[in-house]
């Protein structure tokens, strides 16, 4: 059984975080583990409180994992604090790991802030050279790229920024060994760019090839979870040994079906149905 390692900041209310990584690692039918980054208090209205891990303890962590079920793709979710970002870079480059997904994740589906300024230059500097996909939804492709996204023009032009920042930083990471290494940047549009019924999302390719993955948007206000979701299910590709862009699609139609699916639990922006494919429990 394939095996892919989730490091990311536990949701309390199970409906994002290394709780959904898990869940859609099981849904894939792989084996799932688990490096938490931080624990959070939080439901589907809102994040209360975030209670960062010490950095050492999550570089223990990896250690752990790496050194008895080596995981076959790494899937990096909420990271805080820059100190964490780089204990998780350095312990994914002592185990030499590969398809690794990052998931810059900067705000919660509720609104709230999950990382701290100075921690996203700390990933751009220490995770993207590393990373074979980065999935940043509009918000956060306008933060990487410093500009405004309204059309889909600015996506591509944005992708190409990134591109761009990415490079600069792999020029001056420790781990670069030949040219600098740009990974796949998906730009998820979910938050909206084109017509109102689109679910649109722009994949630049590693070596600049691109496309639009087009898609219909699903009508529900449950959403919480959906970006920790895909990035996994994109990662349980990978494992798999699915090329990049198969990856990518075969993970765009799992999250379309989970959304789907119907589920309403909570009082705010709800949870996924993970288990979708498995079909609906009669209880």
């Amino acid at each position: 059984m394939k095996a892919v390692l989730t490091i990311a900041g536990s949701d309390s209310s199970g409906g994002a975080g290394i709780q959904a990584d898990l869940k859609t690692i099981i849904a894939h039918q792989l084996f799932g583990e688990s490096v938490i980054t931080a624990l959070t208090a939080q439901n589907t209205t809102g994040v209360f409180g975030v209670m960062d891990v010490d950095p050492a303890f999550v570089g223990a962590q990896i250690d752990a994992v790496f050194d008895d079920i080596r995981p076959d793709a790494v899937k990096v979710g909420m990271v805080s604090s820059p100190d964490i970002v780089r204990a998780i870079a350095d312990g994914l480059r002592r185990h030499h790991a590969c398809n690794i997904v990052v998931d810059p994740v900067m705000v919660a589906t509720s609104g709230s802030a999950l990382i701290a300024d100075a921690a996203v230059d700390a990933l751009v500097a220490e995770l993207f050279p590393l990373a074979d996909v980065v999935t940043p939804n509009i918000p956060e492709a306008e933060v990487l790229a410093g500009m405004k996204i309204s059309s889909a023009e600015d996506v591509e032009r944005a992708a190409e920024l990134i591109a761009e920042r990415c490079i600069a930083a792999a020029e001056t990471s420790p781990d670069i060994d030949a040219a600098p290494r740009v990974p796949a940047i998906m730009v998820k549009g979910g938050h909206g760019v084109g017509a109102p019924d689109a679910a649109d999302d722009y994949l630049r390719m590693a070596g600049g090839e691109h496309v639009w993955l087009r898609g219909r948007r699903v009508e529900t206000a449950n959403t919480h979870g959906t970006g920790c979701s895909l990035s996994s299910a994109i990662a349980c590709g990978l494992a798999q040994g699915f090329s990049v862009d198969v990856a990518v699609r075969e993970a765009k139609a799992y999250v379309a079906g989970a959304l789907g699916a119907g589920l309403d639990l909570g009082r705010g922006s709800g949870p996924l149905n993970h288990m979708w494919r498995y079909g609906q429990p009669s209880c």
